[in-house]
């Protein structure tokens, strides 16, 4: 659990460059309508659209590249760039070996399987991002000391941090190669399994393609229900001006249930996750997730939301993914039909409404309003009763902690005293710090002298494990700890 949160906080960085992009889309959306019901782009108005669509695309479309850098300097020792480069080297590697024509190359039986061709082309997605992301920061915690003889000794230290991180990816890419299509293709079979059970089948797509989001998966059902893998094609059929008479399911039964969860669902999700910040936070958590919030309801790019929550609260995401399979049974029951081309947000409904297939559009509102009253009231209980650590409610950090006050502004004096009363440097395994605390792992606690680190001047010590130490220094903790790597070495 405490490495998904820590995963959950160093994904935190560049899920904040998401809803920006998103609100740009949107608004490019409504300014240019062509962007996304194709025909010829004329005009100014127009093309700023254009200009928007495409500027906010940049960062959505490379999503899983900006995991890979925030999750490798994130989980860091020191959040050092370092981390963050080794799992650059890391997402090149595996994306290049894992990329459908080399994998065609090498293996040409894979060229002949369309599942195993669709696998390898959405290799690069946010779940090999994160793996890349882990990989970097993991080879960076553990090799980034390493000493190599004197005729290698270039490589030595943190040089060598992103050879290993390559190294370690060409493994992991040789189990993927016949591991990830395996996967992919068990959940298309799946796919197909549930096709043909009405409502409550669309209601467990729904429920599936949620869960699957942070693996990018997702994408495996995606082609059995949205695009003509198994001769259904929700999606294409629906924007081709079609109607339920023209093909065998009830077109539009497999995005409908989306949009009250898009556009209501999360907005009350996010206002329950507000009221549950703690007071000193709520600002915070305002600025990540109520900005989310409103990008999903314009346009439906949920990810800023949901990889904000869905590694501090894992439970909270199943029940998340849940909601969306209730709603979109709901939904397909009462006969609400809508489609998307980007995704289940409002642009998207005001362009499918016109459309054949498009019914009792104006659903949209008793909906999403029951949406909203029960994303909110489910969110807010869970998060209450639980006690989970959802964005505003980190343990980190504690206000009183940021009020401390350091009595001795000698870093190097203050950094010296700790790490004696902490054993020597010889009884330190590890050295990390968040705003307040200098976090440490050592090898034998008998060794510790609490009065000792306290006659330094902190504000306290805190001792959460049998070999971790955590100092409450306050604001100016940066300046102990670096003074303190430095007597450390």
């Amino acid at each position: 659990m405490k490495f998904l949160q820590k995963l959950g906080k160093s994904l935190m960085l560049p899920v904040a460059c998401l809803p920006l992009c998103g609100l740009l889309m949107g608004i490019g959306y409504l300014l240019c309508p062509a962007t996304m019901q194709g025909g010829e782009i004329t005009g100014v108005v127009p093309l700023i659209g254009l200009f928007l669509v495409k500027a906010g695309g940049a960062l959505i479309d490379n999503m899983a590249l900006l995991f890979v850098i925030g999750v490798g300097v994130g989980m860091s020792e020191d959040n050092d760039g370092t981390g963050g480069v080794a799992a650059l080297a890391s997402w090149l590697m595996m994306t290049t070996l894992l990329s459908t024509s080399f994998v065609t190359t090498i293996m040409p039986s894979i060229a002949e399987n369309e599942n195993s061709v669709i696998a390898f082309n959405k290799i690069a997605n946010p779940f090999i991002g994160i793996l890349a992301g882990i990989i970097g920061a993991t080879c960076y915690n553990k090799f980034k000391n390493t000493k190599l003889p004197d005729w290698l000794s270039f490589f030595s230290g943190k040089r060598c941090v992103a050879i290993v991180a390559g190294v370690v990816s060409i493994l992991v890419s040789v189990v993927l190669l016949f591991v990830w299509p395996l996967i992919f293709g068990g959940l298309i079979s799946l796919g197909q399994a549930i096709a043909g059970m009405g409502a409550v089948g669309a209601g467990i797509y729904a429920f599936l393609n949620r869960l699957l989001i942070p693996t990018g998966l997702h994408h495996a059902l995606n082609n059995v229900f949205w695009f003509d893998t198994i001769g259904l094609g929700d999606l294409g059929h629906f924007w081709a001006g079609e109607t339920s008479a023209d093909v065998t399911w009830d077109l539009g039964m497999y995005m409908s249930g989306f949009f009250p969860c898009m556009m209501f669902g999360i907005p009350g999700a996010a206002l329950a996750m507000i009221h549950c910040a703690k007071s000193n936070k709520k600002k915070v958590a305002i600025g990540l997730v109520a900005s989310a919030a409103l990008c999903s309801f314009v346009c439906g790019v949920t990810e800023p939301f949901e990889f904000g929550f869905m590694f501090l609260a894992p439970g909270l995401y199943l029940i998340y993914a849940a909601l969306y399979g209730i709603f979109t049974v709901i939904t397909v029951l009462v006969g609400f039909r809508a489609g998307f081309c980007f995704s289940a947000g409002a642009t998207d409904l005001l362009f499918s409404a016109s459309l054949p297939a498009a019914q009792n559009t104006w659903m949209i509102i008793p909906l999403g309003i029951a949406a909203f009253i029960v994303f909110y009231v489910v969110f807010r209980f869970a998060i209450t009763k639980f006690d989970l650590k959802t964005p505003g409610r980190e343990d980190d950090d504690e206000e009183e902690e940021k009020k401390a006050v350091l009595s001795n502004d000698n870093y190097t004096e203050v950094a010296s005293v700790i790490l004696e009363g902490i054993g020597g440097k010889d009884n330190v395994t590890s050295i990390d710090n968040c705003i307040t605390r200098l976090r440490l792992e050592i090898k034998d606690y008998t060794l510790v002298d609490e009065k000792k680190i306290k006659s330094a001047g902190v504000s306290g010590v805190v001792r959460p494990g049998k070999n971790s130490v955590q100092v409450v220094v306050g604001t100016k903790v940066q300046f102990v700890a670096d003074e303190f790597k430095k007597l450390c070495k």
